[in-house]
Formats: structure tokens, C-alpha cells, sequence
């Protein structure tokens, strides 16, 4: 037992789905009920995909957490989740109710698959690339509460900016557009090369048309964006897919394994890719651990019928 917990048990009784029970902290946090270090008050950790939630949703939210959050207060976690602080756990029962009245449903903690995290992809950030919003969505509904050997986190960033830090998660698919130049309408203005900040474009001395270097796109799409003759247009758009990444106390960078994966793909992999971390992985292990200790090559060979084309065992392909 902490010390610094206030209380002197490790178990609770509490009242949900109308039977009584008596729950250990452990279990409740991996039903998203989080032990606080106050007497008898836990966190409510509610399921927010993707961080996005209706207004009116989000009125009534701070109306059940006015309720029943001894300071009233709602905290913003960092993988995006509504988080109701200081509630009492005999309130338990009925805060539940009262949340999947609106469609709200508790999250969880554990050795499952996790709520996944997502920025607001194309939808309106004009630099996203791809639907992150909708992907998360579709996370959410198919594989949230798969068990794991450990929590597996899942994340979607429109573009290589990355604000969701896919490099950081058990899985992650970031926005990538594969950027492509049609020399008949393109005027030498050599803007493509101003706009590329990772000197992947130099502008020609004579014709002022781009050279480009393909080993140094991160493809960002910023040289689509900025062609003012549509010179440069998307050959393709897809994901970069990391496996592996994590944060916390020993941080790991995910590897990149496969590149321009296209949505019809994604459920696919994150379907193979537990299969893969189930087969390999020991209970209490992170697949970053897994990976380690069994090698990226058994990943690629048993994601080959999956990756195709789009893998990256052999990187040249890029």
C-alpha cells in the first residue's frame, strides 16, 4: 500500500450495474475509476476518441462532474481525455448512469488497447494530410478494451509535424503525401524550393526548375501547397506507421515500418500487429520491449502479406 494514500485499505465495495461488489484499487483503475491519494476519492476517466466531444456533451459533462466532483473541477489529461476529479466511490453507480444517459462512457487503464489519440487532421488544419479524426473513430469502435500484455496506445497525426506524437505510442500512423512534378507547368518560379524546409527541392541556376531529392522529403506536402501552377501535385496520400515508441521513465522512438499505408489498410495492421505482440509478448511486457527481445525482423516477416509494397524492411523502396 502507498504511503502517501490515504487510505488503509486496498479494497473498496462498490455499487455498479445495480450489484455490490468488492473491487480492489488495481481493478478499478482498469475499469478508469484511478485511485486518488485522498480518502475514499477517485479520478473518473472518461472515453473521449480522438479528444473530440459534441458541446452538448461537453454542458453536461460539467454538469455531472458540478455533481458530483467534491471541487468541482475537470482535469484535461494529455492523451485527451475528460478526467472528473475527487469523486466519491459509493457515487459510482450513479455517475455511470448519469454519463451513459448523454453517451458517455468511462475508459480504461490496463493491459488492453487503449482510447486513441488523434490531432484534427485534414478536416481544417491545412496542413493535415489525412482523416485522423475519423481513424481514431474507427479505433475507438472496433478495438478499444482488446486485451494486451500491457497498454497498447494508439495515436493518428495529420502530417509530419507529428502533434500527436506518433513516434511515442505502441502503434502510430502519421499523415504522409508522396509529392510528384509535371515539368510542362511549371514555370521556374522556384517557390517549391523556398517553401521546402528540408532542402529536398533546389531550384535549377538557369531554369529556376526544382531538382529533388528524394532522400531528404519528409513528404509534407508543402511543396503542393505552395506551387502556384499545380507543378506539383499528390501522386498519393497514406500513412507512416511506427511501431513500438513509448514515453515515460525509459522512452523508446517507435521504427518506422511502413510508408504511404493507405486507410483501407490501417485496421488490417493494428489487427496483425496484435496478433504478432500476443504470439511474441509475455504478460507485463510493452511491445516496444517485445521488439527488443525478439527482433524488428520477426515483426517484418509476419507483416509482409500485410505491408506489401508499402513496407519498409527494405528502405530504398522510399
Amino acid at each position: 500500500m502507498d504511503r502517501f494514500i490515504e487510505d488503509k485499505v486496498t479494497k473498496v465495495s462498490v455499487n455498479l450495474e445495480g450489484e455490490e461488489k468488492k473491487l480492489d484499487f488495481n481493478d478499478l483503475k482498469t475499469g478508469g475509476f484511478i485511485k486518488q491519494r485522498q480518502k475514499d476519492l477517485f479520478t473518473v476517466r472518461l472515453r473521449c476518441p480522438g479528444g473530440r466531444i459534441t458541446t452538448d456533451k461537453l454542458i453536461e459533462i460539467s454538469k455531472i462532474a458540478h455533481k458530483y466532483s467534491k471541487e468541482s473541477v475537470v482535469h484535461l489529461s494529455f492523451r485527451q481525455s475528460l478526467e472528473i476529479l475527487y469523486v466519491d466511490y459509493k457515487d459510482f453507480s450513479a455517475i455511470v448512469e448519469e454519463l451513459s444517459k448523454i453517451g458517455v462512457k468511462v475508459a480504461s487503464c490496463g493491459p488492453r488497447v487503449r482510447v486513441p489519440t488523434a490531432c484534427g487532421g485534414c478536416e481544417y488544419n491545412p496542413n493535415g494530410l489525412v482523416d485522423t479524426q475519423k481513424m481514431a473513430k474507427m479505433v475507438d469502435e472496433k478495438y478499444f478494451g482488446t486485451p494486451t500484455h500491457h497498454k497498447f496506445k494508439t495515436s493518428f497525426s495529420g502530417c509530419p509535424i507529428d502533434c500527436a506524437r506518433t513516434n511515442e505510442m505502441d502503434l502510430g500512423f502519421q499523415g504522409v503525401v508522396d509529392p510528384e512534378w509535371e515539368e510542362p507547368t511549371c514555370t521556374g518560379c522556384t517557390i517549391c524550393a523556398e517553401a521546402c524546409k528540408e532542402d529536398a527541392i533546389e531550384s535549377h541556376p538557369d531554369t529556376g526548375k526544382p531538382i529533388y531529392y528524394r532522400d531528404k522529403c519528409i513528404f509534407c506536402g508543402d511543396c503542393i501547397r505552395a506551387c502556384p501552377t499545380g507543378a506539383w501535385r499528390a501522386k498519393r496520400y497514406g500513412h507512416l506507421v511506427r511501431i513500438g515508441g513509448k514515453h515515460g521513465r525509459h522512452p523508446v522512438n517507435g521504427k518506422e515500418v511502413a510508408i504511404f499505408l493507405p486507410d483501407e489498410k490501417v485496421p488490417e495492421v493494428i489487427e496483425k500487429t496484435i496478433e504478432w505482440y500476443l504470439a511474441n509478448g509475455i504478460r507485463g511486457e510493452r511491445i516496444a520491449t517485445t521488439i527488443k527481445r525478439v527482433g524488428i525482423e520477426s515483426y517484418f516477416r509476419f507483416m509482409e502479406p500485410v505491408f506489401g509494397e508499402y513496407s519498409l524492411a527494405d528502405k530504398e523502396k522510399v
